[in-house]
Parts: C-alpha cells; sequence; structure tokens
C-alpha cells in the first residue's frame, strides 16, 4: 500500500479542516475519499467543497462498511469518539480520534483493547506534541539538565470563553453534551504535556473548581488542582476559560535549575552547582546557588501541528514508523481530568490509579440531571 484512502467522521470545525488539509493534498500518501455527518444540514454545506469524487454519509457503519476507507479521522464531539473509533476497528479500520480520547478512563481503556485486537493503527490528536518548545523542554528534562524535578507548576488560563461561544451548540457546556469543560475541552493539551513533557504522573490530587459561577453552564470553568508525585515531587494546574488577559506558563524546577515556557519561549537557568551540594557545603548565611540564564534557541511555532499528526499517523499506517501520540497516551490526560473533577466533586483527595466505577457513577448522575441549567 503506497496510500491510505481516509474518511473523516464528523464535519464540525476540526473535522472540515483536516478534511481540507487531505483535500489539499498536504499529507502525503493520503487521501480524502469520505466525509460523514448526521447532522442535518452540515454534508450539503459541503456539497461544492471536495468535488463528486468524495463520498458522502450520513450514517457511520455505512461509511465503515462502504470499502471506500482504510482509516477514519474521528472529529464528533466528544461523548461519540469512543463508541465510533470501536466500530471502526472492528472492520479492522485505522482510526486518528480527535482529542479527548474519550470522557472517562474506562472507554479509553476498553477503545485500546479493541485497537490492539483489530491490530488497527490508533492514534490520538495531540498535535501539541509537536510545539517546539514543549519538545525542546522535553528533551532537556530526558536528558537531566534540570536534574531531578521538585516541583511543576502550569497556569493555562489563556483559553478565554464568551457566553456566546456555549450558546453556539446546545451540546455546549453541559455534561450530558460534553463530559467535561475547560479540562477536557480546552486545557486538555496541556494536561498531556505536562505528564510527557515531565515524565512524572502524579499519585493523588486534590483540586477545587467552579461550575457555572461566571458561565450559564453547568461543567468547570476554572480549577486549581495540587499534586503529589512519588519521590516528593509536587505540582499546581491552573485553567480557566473566564480570565483575560490570559497566560500560558510552564514553570519547572529541579536540584540543577528551573525551566520556562512562556509566549513559545524557552528560557533555562541552570545552577553553577546544584542545589543538594550547594546545601551540604554552604558555610555562609542567606547565599543561593548562583545560575546562568540560557534563552533555548527553538524553532517557529508554525501552528500547523494538525498536519503534522496526521502525517505522522499515515506514515504508521504505510511504513510502520512510530506514532508521535498513540492512542495508549490519551489514557493519561483523561486520568488527570477524572481526578481533578472526582476530587472537586467529593472534596476530597483522589488517589491514582482512580476508582474508575466511582467516577463514572458520579458522572452519569451529573448527565442524567442535565437540563441546560448551569449547576450551582
Amino acid at each position: 500500500m503506497d496510500q491510505i484512502r481516509v474518511g473523516i467522521v464528523g464535519m464540525g470545525n476540526m473535522g472540515t479542516s483536516h478534511a481540507d488539509t487531505l483535500a489539499q493534498g498536504k499529507v502525503k500518501g493520503a487521501k480524502l475519499t469520505a466525509i460523514c455527518d448526521s447532522f442535518p444540514g452540515v454534508l450539503a454545506r459541503h456539497r461544492d467543497r471536495y468535488g463528486e469524487e468524495v463520498l458522502r454519509f450520513t450514517d457511520l457503519d455505512s461509511l465503515l462498511d462502504s470499502g471506500a476507507v482504510d482509516g477514519v479521522i474521528v472529529a464528533t464531539p466528544h461523548l461519540d469518539h469512543p463508541a465510533a473509533a470501536v466500530r471502526a476497528f472492528s472492520r479492522g479500520l485505522h482510526v486518528l480520534i480527535e482529542k479527548p480520547a474519550g470522557v472517562y478512563t474506562k472507554q479509553v481503556r476498553e477503545m485500546n483493547e479493541a485497537a490492539a485486537a483489530a491490530g488497527a493503527v490508533f492514534g490520538i490528536m495531540l498535535n501539541q506534541r509537536l510545539h517546539p518548545a514543549y519538545s525542546k523542554l522535553r528533551e532537556l528534562v530526558q536528558a537531566g539538565e534540570l536534574g531531578e524535578l521538585r516541583r511543576t507548576n502550569w497556569a493555562v488560563t489563556h483559553w478565554y470563553r464568551a457566553q456566546r461561544y456555549y450558546d453556539s451548540a446546545p451540546w455546549r457546556g453541559t455534561w450530558e453534551g460534553e463530559g467535561g469543560g475547560v479540562l477536557l475541552n480546552q486545557a486538555l493539551h496541556q494536561l498531556d504535556l505536562w505528564q510527557w513533557v515531565t515524565g512524572l504522573k502524579p499519585q493523588r490530587v486534590r483540586a477545587f473548581a467552579q461550575f457555572g459561577q461566571r458561565r450559564d453552564i453547568q461543567v468547570e470553568h476554572d480549577v486549581t488542582a495540587y499534586v503529589e508525585y512519588n519521590g516528593g515531587a509536587t505540582g499546581v494546574f491552573i485553567a480557566s476559560t473566564t480570565e483575560a488577559p490570559g497566560t500560558n506558563r510552564l514553570e519547572l524546577s529541579g536540584t540543577r535549575g528551573k525551566a520556562v515556557v512562556e509566549e513559545d519561549r524557552l528560557t533555562l537557568w541552570q545552577l553553577r552547582q546544584e542545589e543538594p551540594e550547594f546545601n551540604r557545603t554552604f558555610t555562609g548565611g542567606f547565599g543561593a546557588p548562583k545560575s546562568w540564564r540560557i534563552d533555548i534557541p527553538v524553532g517557529p511555532c508554525t501552528r500547523k501541528q494538525h498536519g503534522g499528526l496526521i502525517q505522522n499517523w499515515v506514515d504508521a499506517v504505510l511504513t510502520g514508523s512510530p506514532l508521535l501520540a498513540p492512542g495508549e497516551d490519551g489514557l493519561h490526560a483523561v486520568t488527570l481530568v477524572n481526578a481533578m473533577l472526582l476530587s472537586a466533586w467529593t472534596d476530597d483527595w483522589a488517589v491514582l490509579p482512580l476508582d474508575e466505577e466511582q467516577y463514572v457513577s458520579l458522572l452519569k448522575q451529573r448527565m442524567t440531571q442535565s437540563s441546560g441549567q448551569a449547576e450551582g
């Protein structure tokens, strides 16, 4: 096989963007052959966009059984991701799924089991892994340039959303429609990068969240979480869709220095003497380890990482090259989302591995109660 035939499932904003990328020949070895959307009028809007050779379906199973595709990109609303992917895997098709992989960990785990059983290539659209500043920071961490990490802080409050955004579709901002808010929808990329860059996975989480205080929605729009890692390291994660001007700043502190990513720039402060050694040998009063500040050069952020992830997925199908964001990795960020919400709901620590059944039970209670009214 020297070309993969791709279908797009869900022709909203992201699905249309992915379809355009394929139709314009921007992904080597891939061809757009079908699109699918069940919402009335959506396909009609694309009648002249891709030509007659691109098949159109209003039913997912009809697309999957058509023989017109070798793989699909799933860009439906969050709650539909796992079911669509599993149905594709049952036909032996490859899948690239939009983030989040799912709404709760149990369904993400089941989706990965289905992919493994089918022997299919399963990727997730965690496109921020191609951001040059974060990929370079990951290299520095893996090379030991920061020493042993002791603290990780991420403030990601630049995802501003006005009420108009939530009013643009009836499923937005509801438990039944989205299954989560700022954590699951906007800041999921940062939750993924937080673990991907540092290599650390929290052992327990304590989170505080606001649900509908500043927007007429049900889901969380403001979260502050504290996490603890094995070995004594700690972290803080702050996310909001109601703060302006917002901030996007990641700071890592270790025994050999500190690194900060902000406004697409990476800065490293490297200690001249490791902190434990300085602490052991220092005989003065109020001294501290001296450091060098280094502005790390990184490539330009092109904002075209979606196409890069599609290309990587296609290459994995055609040549067996490794995925930058395999489906299994989709579990990590969803685990943190679930842990933070569970902690906020129960007003207690959430210990990992998570009690999946408890989380699903509490989430489904909120889905059942979804009525378009904001939570108190």
